[in-house]
């Protein structure tokens, strides 16, 4: 599947939860923030995709953590798959891009909060980057 594809699908380690998006996706972006480190071991890379166009399989299997007064994250409950992250007030949802089954054809388009990066790692792939999120918030194709 391309990233200019309109179906694309995935699910967590276990298949208790699956997904399907019936629309376009964003390129990934790779969050450094302490939050994203925390929740997966090292960075977050994530595309995402409209609400409306993202279908849930096995939903009652994820639990949604509130990470802060923004956002909240949805793991698997069984697997303990990492997969997807809400924002208050967007009207999209990321997804875990280890989680797409591939070939997605997703581009990595941005690393983000690169300050608050892991010292144990350079990012040093050629990729823009930024320290914020905000001023940078593009939106998933429908």
């Amino acid at each position: 599947m391309s990233a200019g594809s309109k179906h694309h699908q995935g699910q967590c380690l276990c298949g208790a939860v699956r997904y399907r998006v019936a629309g376009g996706l964003r390129p990934v972006i790779a969050c450094h923030c302490s939050q994203c480190r925390r929740a997966t071991g090292n960075y977050m890379t994530a595309t995402a995709a409209m609400r409306e166009t993202l279908t849930i399989e096995g939903a009652q299997n994820i639990t949604w953590f509130t990470s802060s007064d923004t956002a909240r994250r949805g793991f698997c409950k069984i697997c303990g798959s990492n997969l997807f992250w809400e924002g208050k007030d967007r009207p999209y949802t990321s997804i875990t891009a280890g989680s797409l089954d591939g070939p997605t054809g997703l581009t990595l388009d941005r690393h983000i909060y690169v300050a608050d990066k892991g010292d144990y790692y350079e990012i040093a792939d050629g990729v823009a980057q930024s320290q914020e999120f905000e001023g940078y918030d593009p939106m998933p194709p429908k």
